[in-house]
């Protein structure tokens, strides 16, 4: 009897303490931490007690702490109402087996982020279902650089229209308004337009003058009047049947009186020859003088020609020959001036020069943009003066 009443007492005894263990176990699962401390106690309780065989009885209550998340609870009490079921070894001699199995559990119930090494709470072992889609929104996103931008800019098409055809239409229709309103604006344009392209024309001719200042120069066949020293050089070309050029003739008179120090070469240049016959007659006498009598009878018939006012149409073969006599020159030799004339037409139309009168000033040697000034048609005294005093001040540096 007394044997039956302490098996029934160990019974009730394993039967509390699985209890027990199982209702501990809930919170375990949630927190590995709390599961660890649990299972020391319930191994010292077995031992402590001083009926109880140092049995695997209380084992099963200690190991199925693994289980009650997995099982229903009515298992942990058929389990634990039954020692002798299972043989394990005394939780007083193997702690440390039991704690693994216990930590491993843990590890198993709770989140895939948590971190073992953690000393912290694990979270929640079943998060909200809305938490991962939450967590995929919080994910960082690639930041939008400048170079991207550039990139996505440069793939846009280079001829995308900025105006749709009917924008494109209204707004020619403003511009012509505003136009017909404000024409003085036509005139500005324009001016500024010719501006440009006069400038673009110096320049060039400019060019031209230094590529072929040789031929400018240095053409014995032409007649060149002042020192062979000289420094600077008046070059023009002209028509004796030219208006402008018979104004042109005092100035350069004028000139010629007030700089001996420079060089005046005379390029004649007939282009009115093929509507005037006089204008070839007049320019071929001109150079035989120029080589046979020199340059004083050469200036004296030049300036004979002008001052007669014979011009566009009126100089006659008359006229020519009366200046030649003047010059003292009335009897000349035939010689053949079509080659000096071609050459000096040439070299006109190479200069970018369009007709006459035409001029250049410039230094003998060492020309240069800023030393060479053309003028493509007639010039002021002033502007004439202005030039040769340029070239000089750079000829003498």
């Amino acid at each position: 009897m007394r044997m039956n009443k302490l098996a029934l007492a160990m019974m009730l005894l394993a039967g509390a303490s699985g209890v027990s263990t199982a209702m501990a176990a809930e919170p375990a699962a949630a927190d590995p931490a709390v599961n660890t401390v649990i299972q020391p106690e319930a191994a010292a309780s077995a031992v402590s007690q001083p009926d109880q065989q140092p049995a695997s009885s209380e084992a099963p209550a200690v190991t199925e702490t693994r289980e009650p998340s997995q099982q229903p609870d009515d298992s942990v009490a058929t389990t634990s109402s039954n020692p002798a079921s299972v043989e394990q070894p005394s939780v007083a001699t193997a702690p440390e087996a039991s704690a693994a199995p216990a930590s491993q559990e843990a590890a198993t119930s709770a989140p895939v982020q948590a971190q073992p090494e953690s000393n912290q709470p694990s979270p929640a072992a079943n998060p909200p279902a809305e938490a991962a889609p939450v967590a995929e929104k919080s994910e960082p996103q690639p930041a939008v650089t400048d170079r991207d931008a550039t990139q996505k800019t440069a793939q846009t098409p280079a001829d995308e229209a900025l105006f749709t055809p009917e924008q494109e239409a209204r707004i020619g229709e403003l511009a012509k308004d505003y136009l017909l309103k404000h024409p003085e604006l036509l005139i500005e344009v324009d001016q500024k337009l010719q501006k440009i392209q006069y400038d673009e024309q110096m320049k060039a001719m400019t060019t031209a003058a230094i590529q072929h200042q040789d031929e400018l120069l240095n053409d014995k066949t032409v007649p060149a009047i002042g020192p062979e020293d000289a420094k600077v050089a008046v070059i023009g070309f002209f028509d004796y049947q030219c208006s402008v050029c018979a104004r042109q003739a005092p100035i350069i008179q004028s000139l010629m009186k007030n700089n001996s120090q420079v060089r005046f070469i005379f390029k004649e240049w007939p282009i009115f020859g093929y509507r005037w016959k006089p204008s070839f007659q007049a320019a071929e006498t001109g150079l035989r003088i120029w080589q046979q009598k020199g340059g004083d009878a050469y200036m004296k018939y030049h300036n004979a020609l002008f001052a007669s006012g014979h011009v566009e149409g009126a100089l006659t073969q008359k006229d020519v020959t009366k200046a030649a006599s003047a010059a003292g020159a009335g009897k000349l030799k035939s010689s053949d001036m079509l080659g000096t004339l071609s050459r000096t037409d040439i070299l006109a139309k190479n200069t970018g020069f369009q007709g006459t009168p035409a001029m250049i000033v410039m230094p003998l040697s060492g020309a240069t943009a800023e030393t060479v000034t053309v003028f493509p048609g007639g010039a002021m005294e002033e502007m004439l003066q202005a030039a040769i005093n340029k070239a000089l001040g750079s000829a003498g540096n």
